[in-house]
């Protein structure tokens, strides 16, 4: 599955979610730019964050 397909699953989920919490009322074409702005998010959280501090530093192993 590549990004553009993830993006779009994501997005269909969360589509799902908003249209569920509405009370019936809802601008389609609002909710599509919300369920995919949550989609690049979710993808956004997705991706490693870099390491710092104490947690950053490998412990080494000896080769014998």
């Amino acid at each position: 599955m590549n990004e553009n397909d993830l993006r779009d699953c994501f997005a269909m989920f969360a589509l799902n979610g908003l249209i569920s919490a509405a009370d019936g009322r809802f601008d389609m074409e609002a909710v599509a730019i919300s369920a995919y702005k949550q989609a690049d998010a979710m993808l956004e959280a997705r991706k490693p964050k870099a390491e710092e501090g104490i947690v950053a530093i490998k412990k080494r192993v000896r080769k014998t």
